[in-house]
């Protein structure tokens, strides 16, 4: 189902609390809500559609990889880059890393790590600054 977007700052700056099977749900919902925005938008995080679980996905290409409770545990070669945000009016400098590695579970709830980089590990650190409250 197309959730509308929130833009509730206070909402936003909660930190998501770990997914579980009970929300498959919610990765529906991430994945129509996105294609309905795909025109101006490349990731998602569940806080922007009214979750509070830790559940991001990201468009690489074609397709739009969903992943469950994501924790970077690796960053390498930073830069500053300007973002917006659906859930935000403008845009805004950040900071961000061009080699990120990432443990998440996929869409079955089977564990992953993977090395992403440049711009796709660019949307993948936005969105897991939305699930630990940070905005930009």
């Amino acid at each position: 189902m197309i959730r509308p977007i929130n833009r509730d700052q206070t909402w936003l700056q909660r930190v998501a609390k770990p997914a579980t099977p009970k929300d498959t749900a919610v990765i529906t919902d991430l994945q129509d809500t996105l294609r309905a925005h795909q025109d101006h938008c490349v990731g998602m995080a569940a806080n922007m559609i009214g979750s509070d679980r830790r559940i991001i996905i990201a468009q690489l290409g074609p397709m739009a990889i969903p992943m469950i409770n994501p924790q970077i545990i690796e960053k390498h070669d930073p830069y500053l880059t300007t973002e917006g945000c659906l859930s935000l009016s403008g845009q805004r400098q950040t900071k961000r890393y061009r080699s990120i590695t990432l443990q998440y579970l996929d869409a079955r709830f089977q564990p992953q790590q993977q090395t992403f980089n440049d711009y796709f590990a660019q949307i993948v650190q936005h969105e897991c600054d939305h699930c630990d409250g940070i905005l930009i």
